[in-house]
């Protein structure tokens, strides 16, 4: 009697041990599982699909902070190739001067109303003379906020005659905005002001 109590205790004992093992062991699968759920899932959201010519391209999701150099030196230059390119058509200026004025401060706006009070862009019209602008090269500062830029481009300015080449030269500073569909980069620029803007050279047509 007493060796068949032994045996049920052993039984039972060894019951209890096989049970808490596979109870841990069901844990730790499970822990795994959804360990390895939530990492698939921050995986598939950092992934972005793009529809391109029929086909869907794969791209990557970063921090912000990875892409501020060239989100900056894109702000820098639409806002350069806005403010810069013109036809002689006050619908395609005026075009171009708001979308500029969206990726500036009052700066560029007291630019503007400077040359249009100087009689800039009505001469461009009266004289069929486009403008058009290459961004050479950008400096940037991200070291200290708001970020410092120089901007350095070259100015074609066509008339009916003779094509002008200018250097331009422009710094200012950039800080963060909402980003908006006027807007696409959430960065606006700040104390623009022109250091150099100069005729390089005068070819005749």
């Amino acid at each position: 009697m007493f060796k068949k109590m032994q045996n049920i205790d052993t039984s039972f004992r060894h019951i209890r041990i096989f049970t808490l093992v596979v109870v841990i062991a069901c844990a730790i699968i499970s822990c795994f599982a959804i360990f390895k759920s939530f990492r698939l899932v921050y995986e598939m959201q950092s992934k972005v699909y793009i529809l391109a010519n029929g086909k869907a391209l794969e791209a990557y999701a970063s921090d912000r902070k990875d892409n501020i150099p060239v989100e900056a030196k894109d702000h820098i230059k639409n806002f350069h190739q806005y403010f810069f390119t013109l036809d002689p058509d006050e619908k395609v200026i005026q075009a171009n001067i708001t979308k500029a004025l969206y990726l500036a401060d009052g700066s560029a706006k007291r630019e503007y109303d400077n040359l249009k009070e100087q009689g800039y862009y009505a001469n461009v019209i009266a004289g069929n003379i486009s403008q058009e602008i290459k961004v050479d090269s950008t400096s940037l500062n991200i070291d200290s906020y708001p970020f410092y830029f120089r901007c350095y481009a070259t100015q074609h300015i066509i008339r009916t005659t003779s094509t002008v080449t200018r250097s331009l030269i422009t710094e200012g500073y950039l800080r963060n905005v909402g980003r908006s569909d006027n807007n696409p980069h959430g960065f606006l620029i700040e104390r623009w002001t022109t250091i150099d803007n100069k005729d390089l050279k005068t070819e005749n047509r």
